[in-house]
């Protein structure tokens, strides 16, 4: 028997307590807030448990590591595969929980983009298209900056100039909404095939894992939809039975950490996606239909905007601040209809006559903004704010920072806040609210 503090990760142990209690799993690598008096392992079931080292009265290697190639050699299944050869599909990683995977011998966290690896985790993603992969960022997506939208929006065009059926962008589920938008407008002037985003809410070692359910899901609508937009791929319920493409200007992830998290805002989902029987389901016939032309980009960010929440207290102080730092937009999310305090509005005014535009969206979410109804609004529209309709804060967020990097006469930039361009508002409706996505949504 090896002491339990010199076991390596990777290692499978069979590991007795002083209770009688019997598990065997392989030993996990330490992280920098693991306690150092307990031993993890991951079970046969995918589940990792914590042993303390003063209860272990036996502990057995049973077996190495075994690694799935030699360092360096890739592992060759993907001509063992039965792909799709009618349908090309660029994939471009930039990090996020699935694109990676933990290697248990060393600890590392590593991604997975790469064509063999994706064949050996993810088979079935082949059987509609051949994939061609390239990670261009390995970042967390809260490390995202517009500058980085910029550099995704660039890759995508190459590969759609390139004459890809799709592209498939994975990307960390925290800011994958921001992304989706930025990529909307950058590309709002025209896509022949569509661009999807995909993440996973859980890790590929974990047994409730999305990952490859999405990651096939994304491969199915880049290669087979009907329609060329920009569009997130996420699980549609808690099961594994279909994905819902939400437009990348409508979405929003409604949960830390539920399977089913992203929903479709003050819209319906574009489509059901059921990746096990190859099925695409449309749920809002009025798309922008695959084209043979090539793509149009307008690139390009302004990153000194910021995204303010009304709060009750000292927020024009907020304001002011903000605007004296030399930003030069900013979306608030007021309360309700969209409202904020009179002394805010005050500051508003002034920080609009200065030449910052002000768009005002609701942080209730659902619904839009409408600053005619109470007085509070009325004088905010006398004090020069944008209402945002409504679009979602973040949405709001990303067109004016794609606005402000061509435009800055205030006219021009209002002009171009009230104009739809890629589906991220709609006309005025009866009110219905989208709180759950498992029912009929064909429009």
């Amino acid at each position: 028997m090896e002491g339990p503090q010199s076991i390596p990760p990777g290692k499978r142990v069979r590991i007795t307590r002083d209770d009688g209690l019997v598990v065997e799993g392989i030993v996990m690598p330490r992280y920098e807030l693991s306690s150092p008096d307990h031993l993890v392992v991951k079970l046969d079931n995918g589940y990792n448990i914590g042993i303390r080292l003063d209860r272990i009265v036996r502990l057995d290697v049973l077996e190495e590591y075994k690694r799935l190639s030699k360092p360096g050699e890739p592992v060759p299944l993907v001509e063992e595969l039965s792909v799709a050869k009618d349908r090309r599909v660029a994939v471009l990683g930039t990090g996020g929980t699935i694109a990676s995977r933990i290697d248990y011998e060393t600890g590392a966290v590593k991604p997975q983009l790469d064509a063999d690896e994706l064949a050996l985790s993810i088979p079935e993603a082949f059987r509609y298209a051949s994939l061609d992969v390239e990670e261009i960022l390995s970042i967390f997506s809260e490390n995202m900056k517009p500058r980085h939208w910029e550099l995704i929006a660039e890759k995508v065009y190459r590969k759609l100039k390139e004459g890809y059926d799709g592209v498939v962008v994975a990307h960390g589920t925290d800011t994958m909404g921001y992304t989706a938008a930025a990529l909307s407008f950058a590309f709002h002037k025209g896509l022949p095939a569509p661009v999807v985003l995909v993440g996973a809410q859980r890790s590929s070692d974990r047994p409730s894992s999305d990952a490859a359910f999405n990651f096939t899901a994304a491969v199915l609508t880049a290669s087979r939809a009907p329609f060329a937009e920009v569009v997130v791929v996420m699980h549609g319920e808690t099961g594994d039975s279909y994905a819902l493409a939400h437009r990348g200007t409508r979405v929003r992830k409604m949960h830390t950490s539920r399977r089913d998290a992203f929903q479709s805002i003050n819209a319906p989902p574009l489509a059901k996606v059921y990746p096990d029987k190859g099925e695409i389901v449309i749920l809002d016939h009025r798309y922008r239909e695959r084209v043979s032309s090539e793509p149009v980009l307008e690139n390009g960010f302004e990153d000194r905007v910021a995204l303010l929440k009304f709060f009750p207290g000292r927020f024009a102080e907020v304001l002011d601040a903000v605007a004296s730092a030399g930003y030069r937009g900013i979306v608030v999310e007021g309360s309700g209809f969209g409202h904020v305090d009179e002394e805010a509005i005050k500051t508003m005014r002034r920080i609009i006559k200065d030449g910052v535009p002000i768009v005002v969206t609701s942080q209730t979410i659902f619904g839009r903004v409408n600053l005619r109804v109470y007085a509070t609004g009325r004088k905010m529209l006398l004090a020069g704010v944008i209402p945002g309709d409504d679009m979602i804060p973040e949405t709001a967020y990303v067109k004016l920072s794609w606005v402000l990097a061509r435009a800055r006469d205030m006219d021009e930039v209002r002009s171009l806040m009230e104009k739809p361009l890629a589906w991220e508002k709609g006309e005025r409706q009866a009110l219905r609210l989208y709180p759950r996505w498992d029912h009929d949504y064909t429009v």
